[in-house]
């Protein structure tokens, strides 16, 4: 009988670790189709006005000077209050702050297509960036609650990330296309009937529990990385402006660089903190968030680069400009759309520094740029290669920061993430238009283009590589 309860205890098979499913729900799949409408709305609003800003301030009397104010008033709040605002999801509940944003998002956007001057538009750039401080994290964090690690939430990432990147070409087309053949308006009135569907469908669709204990928000933690991420955005679009040696822009990143080390202090002390800085030390988060530093500055800048090759050296019309565009965007679908697949077979590490050299082969040869309308084969074929490479940079960046965290600081690191990319997406136009002007002659803007774009190269390439290494040592 004793051997006979043995054999049996030993012929107990041991629990296996139920494996992360590789299908979709029908529920999921109308989650997902509702959190990547949002996102894509998002990413549209970053870029429908770049073409249209002329016309804006030709309609409400925005002088020349004022006129980059109505991109720095939606940076400057979208990037500034995007950490505060995810940690508010993860305490207030990420269902009802992406609900409430998306609505503010209706609203502003209303505000912005009926004003009639500049401080009521200024005043909708200001709500719009908060409100996309509010919807992107919360619903980057609703995504990967709702998807387990492995390929779902790879998919799902890759996804979002693809829709995110088509946005911001996508809104340089329309912004072209709307003003073109409507008005200024409708870059803003555009948004309204998108608002009122997601925040009509979300109450339905949508999942998440309010935590039952519900910690203090660290007030002190939010004040001083707020206001230093408020400064150092300010400083850098004042570089862009005027120069890197302007007293504005050296007082700004000065004061917003003190404030994000007193933050660290403060985080450390703190015994609620909002971001821990366990979790800031973490070579996932840090490494993660690095090499999406790097695929954001160094994409949208030749965005900015290309721009100036098309409109100042080809003479292309800022339509025609959008529409040139329109190959890139379709390189970083399809990066978006294979990206979770290819982190699933070779891992995030491999696929941050396949994509960043990939992206930084594919750049380099825009050096040879020359002032030929036939040279736009070469920049067509480059951009798509180069989206394509960019775009697994960037689900591989959103994987790593994201993973093996509890779901209750999901809200956290989507917002290191979302701040990761709004700065980025900020840093990387005065940066390069720096390199330009000191490299420009007075005559012609090419040679220092040729300059820039050799930097952008060299920077994703170098950046890849030190990412990919140290997420090594991590492992």
């Amino acid at each position: 009988m004793a051997a006979s309860a043995t054999a049996s205890r030993k012929a107990t098979p041991t629990p296996l670790p139920t494996p992360s499913p590789t299908r979709m729900t029908g529920r999921q799949r109308l989650l997902l189709t509702l959190l990547l409408g949002a996102q894509f709305m998002v990413a549209v609003d970053f870029s429908i006005l770049n073409v249209a800003l002329p016309e804006v301030g030709a309609g409400l009397g925005f002088s020349l000077a004022n006129l980059q104010w109505i991109a720095t008033a939606f940076a400057l709040s979208a990037a500034g209050f995007t950490l505060l605002f995810g940690r508010v999801a993860d305490i207030v509940g990420r269902k009802r702050l992406f609900i409430g944003g998306m609505a503010v998002l209706g609203a502003s956007s209303l505000l912005g297509g009926l004003a009639t001057g500049p401080e009521v538009l200024l005043a909708a750039r200001v709500l719009q960036g908060l409100a996309t401080a509010a919807v992107t994290p919360a619903g980057l964090a609703l995504l990967t609650t709702a998807f387990r690690e492995g390929p779902l939430r790879e998919r799902a990432l890759g996804l979002n990330g693809a829709l995110m990147s088509a946005g911001f070409t996508a809104g340089a087309i329309l912004g072209g296309l709307l003003t073109s053949l409507l008005s200024w308006r409708w870059a803003f009135l555009i948004n309204v009937p998108v608002a009122v569907l997601v925040v009509a469908l979300s109450p339905r669709m949508i999942r998440d529990e309010r935590p039952s204990d519900r910690p203090r928000l660290d007030l002190p933690g939010a004040a001083s990385v707020t206001a230093g991420l408020l400064l150092l955005v300010f400083g850098l679009t004042q570089a862009g402006e005027h120069g890197w040696t302007s007293p504005s822009t050296l007082v700004s990143l000065a004061v917003g660089a003190v404030l994000v080390v007193a933050f660290w202090f403060v985080e450390k002390r703190a015994a609620e903190p909002l971001v821990p800085t366990a979790l800031l030390r973490l070579r996932t988060v840090v490494w993660g968030n690095t090499a999406g530093l790097v695929a954001f500055v160094t994409e949208t800048s030749l965005v900015f680069l290309l721009t100036l090759y098309l409109q100042k050296v080809l003479g292309y019309s800022p339509l025609m400009t959008g529409l040139a565009f329109g190959v890139l965007g379709l390189g970083t679908v399809l990066g978006g759309t294979f990206g979770g697949r290819v982190v699933g077979r070779i891992g995030t590490r491999a696929t941050i520094l396949t994509g960043g050299l990939v992206q930084a082969a594919a750049t380099a040869t825009l050096i040879a740029l020359g002032a030929s309308d036939a040279w736009i084969v070469l920049l067509l074929a480059a951009t798509f290669v180069g989206g394509v490479g960019n775009m697994l940079m960037i689900v591989a960046f959103m994987v790593t920061a994201t993973s093996g965290l509890p779901d209750a600081d999901q809200g956290r690191a989507t917002g290191i993430a979302t701040m990761t990319q709004q700065i980025g997406i900020t840093l990387g136009t005065p940066i390069m238009s720096a390199v330009v002007i000191a490299s420009s002659t007075t005559a012609d803007v090419l040679p220092g283009l040729r300059v820039a774009i050799g930097v952008n190269a060299a920077l994703v390439a170098a950046g890849a590589v030190l990412a990919a290494a140290c997420l090594k040592r991590a492992r």
